[in-house]
């Protein structure tokens, strides 16, 4: 782990080699925030540039190849589009259908976080401050089609992402939103977040017990992140969290509107990232419902509907 947040924000991002993978650069003022399209429509870097200093890295920059590679998992942000997390076993039944999905990522038994992570992106349109995505899901073993789309907008010290997907389909779909970004994690860094109470799991990461927020995880108060080790689905969110890293006097404030009431806290042990995952709805959340679960943040979407909401990251003062 870095030492301080200079260092661990250092980085710089990997050339893109391929010219159908360039990244599209967003710019206003001192904040810079870079895509990529054909990976997942996701995000490669969120810099705080500082004058003759070097730019802050307010997001895990992406990492050594993931571009070139198409590695969304090793970048700095991406979607979760149609879900958000895990589905148990990758089956459900909704409206008497049974729907099985397959795997698709390495190790874990259960499919994950949807499809827009792992789809390229069209370019809607853009300029020099603001860029809009696109894609397409034809029914497959998801057998729900839909328009899933990101809207990034650049101001001087915020970038705000608004998502929203339409059922393009004839019969009603599950659906649920969400973004999955990796913070840079020096020593000290500090997390406080609005959370009612958290869903434990087993070992596959599928939520099996509510309970209130344990001391140790006392996220309204704020907590130093160094030796939390967490993967867990929190609850009540109030669509506000910030991120104090210490000593450099700068800080990050995470805002969601409805529906992104949910959040997924990810510490993995041993690593200098973790994760705050603004998401509308709990894992495995579908069947969930099927079991008479409520307040899971489930939705329902009707032929020609649409949800969706905004999420921003604003650049603070540090406390």
């Amino acid at each position: 782990m870095a030492d301080s947040l200079a260092e661990a924000m250092a980085n710089t991002v990997a050339d893109s080699g391929d010219g159908s993978a360039t990244p599209l650069v967003l710019r206003r003022g001192p904040l810079e925030c870079a895509l990529s399209p054909q990976c997942g429509g996701s995000i490669i870097r969120l810099l705080l540039h500082r004058g003759d200093l070097p730019p802050l890295h307010l997001l895990r920059p992406a990492q050594p190849h993931a571009i070139d590679r198409c590695q969304p998992a090793d970048l700095s942000c991406h979607p979760l589009v149609p879900f958000s997390n895990r589905i148990a076993g990758g089956h459900f039944t909704f409206h008497g259908l049974a729907v099985d999905l397959p795997p698709n990522a390495p190790f874990i038994p259960d499919v994950i976080h949807g499809h827009g992570w792992q789809t390229p992106w069209t370019v809607v349109d853009r300029n020099d401050q603001t860029a809009s995505l696109a894609f397409d899901h034809g029914a497959d073993a998801w057998p729900y089609p839909y328009r899933a789309t990101q809207r990034f907008e650049i101001t001087d010290d915020s970038l705000t992402i608004t998502m929203g997907m339409t059922n393009t389909g004839d019969v009603p779909m599950p659906a649920g939103l969400g973004l999955h970004p990796f913070f840079p994690k020096p020593h000290g860094t500090r997390l406080t977040a609005q959370l009612e109470s958290v869903w434990l799991g087993d070992d596959a990461r599928i939520p099996t017990e509510l309970v209130p927020l344990p001391l140790a995880w006392d996220f309204p108060h704020g907590i130093t992140l160094d030796d939390v080790v967490i993967d867990n689905n929190f609850t009540g969110w109030n669509g506000h969290a910030r991120i104090d890293w210490p000593g450099m006097g700068v800080g990050l404030t995470v805002t969601a509107t409805v529906p992104f009431r949910h959040a997924v806290v990810y510490a993995p042990h041993n690593q200098d990232y973790f994760c705050f995952e603004p998401v509308s709805h709990m894992t495995n959340a579908v069947n969930r419902v099927a079991t008479g679960e409520t307040g899971t943040g489930f939705a329902e979407l009707a032929p020609g509907e649409t949800f969706g909401g905004s999420i921003s990251f604003t650049v603070e003062a540090s406390n």
